[in-house]
Order: structure tokens, then C-alpha cells, then sequence
């Protein structure tokens, strides 16, 4: 083989490659925008009116996985499932996203952590390497970061709608998460200071319950609960 036709068989490679990167970032930029319709339906919870209408929100977000699916279903057929690891850099960010709202959805159904396998289902994905598109475990970690930071927002939205019981549930659970997530040995950088983030979400909700406490408001919600 000359050298013009190495250089040529390697730009028929590099197009071929270039052209499946073009069809990913197609539906990766639907996938982000459908992302970006759920984010806006969940966001109304932290109105005072949005409170009382979480339920409808979760309803009408889990509608809209339903169109993330589909486009799952699309992006899988646009690489070869054995080169997950060669593309994920393209979809990564999407899918910490969506692991963020799956998680969101489900502790706002259930005030529980949602499975790394429940998230995989409700976005249309598996969790097992083998089976190719999967749910990494670090964009499932990060998903679930990222809503402990909208949770820490979600505790003071909650006092000025009036629900002083929804911050000490979340106290529980955030302090939860943080004891979980010291278990872990992280060796992903952005993974790790994303953890670092998850401290500060604690202090803020600590002082949340702390103002709540003095205020004698958390010791009126808890008389209100034994009732």
C-alpha cells in the first residue's frame, strides 16, 4: 500500500467516524431538550402553589421519559453496542441529567432513593455492561448528587410555602446519602468534587432545620405528626 492510499483509507475512517458522531450529537441534542421539558415540570414544585400539585408534576414527568425511551431506543442503533465507552463522552452529560430527574421523580413520589436499576428503567437503558448501552455507575452517582443539590433548595422553598415538615424529612434522608457516599472510595475527579458539593447541601439544610428548631416550628410539626 502507498502512502496516499494509507491517507486515504485513513479520511474514509475519520468520516466514517465523524459521521457517526453527527447522528449521536442528533439525538443526544432532543434527548437534552426533552431533558430540559421535564426539568421545567419539576421546577414548579418549588412554587408555594407547586406544592400541592407534586403528584400531577411527577405524573406529567413520567409522561416525558416516555419520550426519552424512544429516543434511547434511537441512539442505541447509532454506534456499535461494543464501543459505549468510545462515544459516552457525548451522551454523558444528557444521561447524568436524566438519572438527576429520574431520581428527583421518585423521591418526590416516595421521599426514597431511587435504584440505580429503577433509574435504567425509567430511561429506557439496562444496567449491565455486557448488554451494551447501560447505565454507568458514576452517571448514576452523579444523577443522584445533583438532586441532592435541588433537595437543599427544595428544603427552603418548602418553609416559605408553609411545609415545615418536608425539610426535616429531607435532613434525614440528605444525611443518609452523605453517610452512604463516605462508604465510597472515588476515584473520579469530577464524581468526587461533586461529592464535595453534597457537604455543603447538608449545612444548608442543617441550617434550615436549626432556624425551624429555634423558630419552634419543627417541634409544632412533629405534635402535628403524633396527632
Amino acid at each position: 500500500m502507498s502512502v496516499t492510499e494509507m491517507f486515504t483509507y485513513i479520511q474514509g475512517f475519520l468520516s466514517a467516524d465523524q459521521d457517526v458522531r453527527e447522528d449521536i450529537r442528533k439525538v443526544v441534542q432532543v434527548l437534552e431538550q426533552t431533558a430540559r421539558e421535564i426539568l421545567t415540570v419539576l421546577q414548579s414544585v418549588h412554587q408555594p402553589t407547586g406544592f400541592k400539585d407534586i403528584p400531577s408534576k411527577c405524573q406529567r414527568a413520567r409522561e416525558l421519559f416516555s419520550t426519552v425511551r424512544t429516543h434511547m431506543g434511537e441512539l442505541k442503533t447509532k454506534f456499535p453496542a461494543e464501543q459505549y465507552y468510545r462515544f459516552h463522552e457525548h451522551w454523558r452529560f444528557v444521561l447524568q441529567r436524566l438519572a438527576f430527574l429520574a431520581a428527583f421523580v421518585v423521591y418526590l413520589e416516595s421521599d426514597s432513593l431511587v435504584t440505580r436499576e429503577e433509574v435504567a428503567k425509567i430511561i429506557g437503558i439496562e444496567i449491565d455492561r455486557e448488554k451494551g448501552f447501560h447505565l454507568d455507575i458514576e452517571d448514576y452517582l452523579a444523577g443522584v448528587l445533583i438532586m441532592a443539590s435541588e433537595l437543599s433548595r427544595l428544603a427552603v422553598n418548602s418553609v416559605t410555602a408553609g411545609d415545615y415538615g418536608r425539610p426535616l424529612r429531607i435532613s434525614n434522608f440528605i444525611n443518609e446519602l452523605d453517610s452512604g457516599f463516605r462508604l465510597l472510595n472515588l476515584k473520579n475527579d469530577p464524581l468526587r468534587k461533586r461529592y464535595d458539593g453534597l457537604k455543603y447541601d447538608v449545612k444548608k439544610i442543617e441550617e434550615v432545620v436549626y432556624d425551624l428548631s429555634i423558630r419552634g416550628l419543627a417541634k409544632e410539626q412533629e405534635a402535628g405528626g403524633d396527632k
